[in-house]
């Protein structure tokens, strides 16, 4: 499936992108599981593709109120000091480990959300 493949990951994700899903996620699975990609590599593949979708999707959100200028900055601070403590906590962790890690990151999210009430 080669190019098709990926073209078609990154459109389906993109989608759920917009729509707020992660499909930033879904990516880093595809690239993992499918595609072959090594962990480490996806991961930054995932923070590049993750620019373009943010800027693209932002402008509506922002039209549609739903972006909470009050806590703005601070979660923008936050986040940036949370991605660069944990991307250099990435890069020292054996790839097994971040895999594992990553996985187990998954199966909480997923029964959180299969057994959330709303």
């Amino acid at each position: 499936m080669g190019w098709l493949g990926s073209v078609l990951a990154g459109a389906v994700t993109g989608v759920l992108s917009g729509f707020g899903v992660g499909g930033g996620t879904l990516l880093l699975v595809y690239l993992t599981a499918f595609a072959g990609v090594p962990q480490t590599l996806a991961q930054g593949v995932n923070l590049l593709y993750f620019l373009p979708a943010a800027a693209t999707a932002l402008p509506t959100h922002v039209k549609n109120g739903y972006i909470e200028t009050s806590v703005l900055v601070p979660a923008i601070l936050a986040g940036l000091a949370g991605t660069a403590i944990a991307a250099w906590i990435a890069t020292a962790l054996d790839v097994t480990l971040l895999h594992r890690c990553f996985g187990g990151f998954l199966i909480v999210v997923g029964l959180r959300e299969l057994f959330s009430k709303g």
